[in-house]
């Protein structure tokens, strides 16, 4: 039985996909998975994102000030080791690719979001505070898309019964 309360709720999973320097040569996407996401406006057009402090990601949101919310699909788990286990900063003589192999597309900012996704919502960076070992981004909802009405939801509960997450 787990010994923390908070290991009791059950987080939708998402991955938060951004880029940063649109339009030029060292144009960067990245994306990683997030649990920590909530809505704080009665008409779903504020949510708060945590980013972890170390990920790449957080650097291109803080630089972009855009990103999009993925609401990830049981039938995407795959993206759990791909998009949250591993970087996606360039290291030394390699490039990382996150998005090889990735069914996405553009939206109209020329931000990445994810094909097989649920769907996705378009969110502008309003403001960002400290969230301990997270940096909390409070996102303006500029649009929401729903891309894959039939797919079941990825959650936490998911992932610790696949054994994709220590739980």
């Amino acid at each position: 039985m787990p010994k923390r309360l908070l290991k009791y709720k059950n987080y939708d999973i998402h991955s938060i996909t951004t880029v940063a320097r649109v339009g030029t040569p060292e144009q960067q996407y990245n994306a990683n998975i997030v649990s920590w996401l909530m809505q704080t406006d009665m008409k779903a057009k504020v949510l708060v994102v945590a980013l972890y402090k170390v990920d790449y990601t957080i650097e291109l949101v803080r630089e972009s000030g855009i990103l999009n919310v993925n609401l990830l699909a049981t039938d995407q788990a795959r993206l759990i080791r791909k998009l949250g286990q591993q970087t996606g900063r360039t290291t030394p003589g390699k490039r990382i690719n996150k998005f090889k192999n990735l069914p996405y597309a553009l939206d109209d900012r020329g931000c990445p979001y994810l094909t097989e996704a649920i769907g996705y919502a378009q969110c502008r960076v309003m403001h960002s505070a400290d969230g301990g070992d997270h940096e909390l981004f409070v996102c303006e909802v500029e649009k929401q898309v729903v891309l894959n009405a039939a797919k079941e939801v990825m959650t936490y509960h998911f992932l610790t019964a696949n054994k994709l997450v220590r739980g």
